[in-house]
């Protein structure tokens, strides 16, 4: 019997240490792994309401209309004085510098500078309006956007046609 109890106390310790590790603890010494407050709320910026259209201008559009204007003429007169040009360089590309055909094609260069010049003006004219729009806090204006994109591209083109008929010509 003796022998019994010896083996009884032990097993009863070991089911009591046993159970007493199944219980739930209430505190705990390490934090706990849930969200917290302050992880739970969004640091996402609100959507921005869409901006309103901006007032009709008409001084602004009377600008912008004469400056399309402008742009238009010099598109419409500088594709055949380039033509007219590249013509002449061509003629010029046997002769040396300083030949008469030499002084045509440069003339008919210096010609379409005088066009990419006033698109060059209009270009900066479009520029300073839309400055001065962003100056007075003023949103941006569609129709000057749209035409000074236009006009850019129109420049860009210009300035790279007078390049390359430019380096058909012999070098000065």
């Amino acid at each position: 019997m003796k022998n019994r109890r010896a083996l009884a106390v032990p097993a009863l310790l070991l089911a009591t240490s046993l159970a007493g590790g199944c219980a739930e603890q209430t505190v705990s010494r390490y934090p706990s792994l849930q969200p917290r407050a302050i992880e739970r709320r969004s640091d996402a910026e609100a959507a921005a309401a869409a901006p309103a259209p901006p007032a009709p201008d008409p001084a602004l559009d009377a600008t912008l209309a004469t400056t399309a204007k402008t742009l238009a003429d010099t598109d419409a007169a500088f594709g055949p004085a380039a033509d007219g040009a590249e013509r002449a360089a061509r003629a010029a590309r046997g002769g040396g510098v300083g030949s008469d055909r030499w002084i045509a094609a440069q003339t008919a260069l210096a010609k379409l500078d005088a066009f990419r010049a006033t698109t060059s003006a209009s270009v900066t004219d479009l520029d300073e309006l839309a400055i001065g729009r962003a100056r007075d806090a003023k949103p941006p204006y569609p129709a000057l956007e749209s035409l000074k994109a236009r006009g850019d591209a129109q420049l860009t083109a210009e300035i790279n046609r007078i390049a390359a008929i430019q380096a058909l010509l012999p070098a000065a």
